[in-house]
């Protein structure tokens, strides 16, 4: 009975496991869905290759989760197979069948165990606390989320002393038109650089500032 035993607490580890990186990759950004079948599919070493796949190894934070997801999956599956063939070998057949029935009787408590909803509230609400307090999750895609794969680029504009760009506000350069944001200005007070993050229509271009822009297309060719 211990090996029976024992298999029914490796699925629930099993089960845990699976859970702790669905809401790890959760709060990387994904979609519960899809942080969910990624999980799942990481653990089971099913190894899907899907859009969101891509975006599992492109990212480090995610990367790194998958990769202990396939570590542990790979150890829990061999284990598991191999505490079932230790629970049925050498019985004899009544003894197999009441194994049998314990473990469809245990695997179908686990199943109802895992599909509650009230279960999944309070598992995940003690995992993304614990998730929070003990490491860094919380870390967007930010090329992602900006589009930066879709042709949206970052670019740094250096403003010249005879550019078009000098002494006008911003307003008033209808930039947006042109199909680019300026989200910042890099500006030299002095001898030191200042960070200009909060902009407005009224301010105003000067020779030598540093436009951070946003853009579908490299901006070098509007500026010119």
């Amino acid at each position: 009975m211990i090996a029976l035993f024992s298999l029914l607490i490796i699925i629930v580890l099993s089960i845990i496991g699976v859970r702790i990186g669905a809401i790890a990759l959760e709060l990387t950004g994904l979609s519960p869905e899809i942080a969910s079948f990624q999980a799942q599919s990481a653990f089971s070493g099913a190894g899907f290759t899907t859009s969101e796949a891509e975006a599992m190894v492109n990212h480090p934070v995610r990367r790194r989760i998958i990769r202990i997801l396939i570590l542990f999956g790979g150890a829990g599956v061999s284990t598991s197979i191999a505490t079932l063939v230790l629970t049925f070998v050498g019985e004899t057949g009544r003894t197999v069948l009441l194994k049998g029935f314990i473990l469809i009787e245990g695997l179908l408590i686990i199943f109802l165990f895992a599909q509650s909803k009230f279960i999944y509230r309070i598992m995940k609400k003690l995992i993304s606390n614990a998730l929070e307090k003990w490491t860094k999750m919380r870390v967007f895609d930010y090329e992602q989320l900006l589009g930066f794969g879709e042709g949206y680029t970052i670019s740094r504009v250096a403003v010249k002393n005879n550019s078009w760009l000098s002494h006008r506000r911003l307003i008033d350069l209808k930039l947006e038109q042109k199909g680019v944001l300026v989200l910042a200005i890099y500006r030299k007070v002095g001898k030191r650089e200042r960070f200009i993050g909060s902009l407005s229509g009224d301010t105003v271009i000067v020779p030598h500032d540093v436009l951070i822009c946003y853009s579908h297309k490299d901006v070098s060719e509007i500026f010119r």
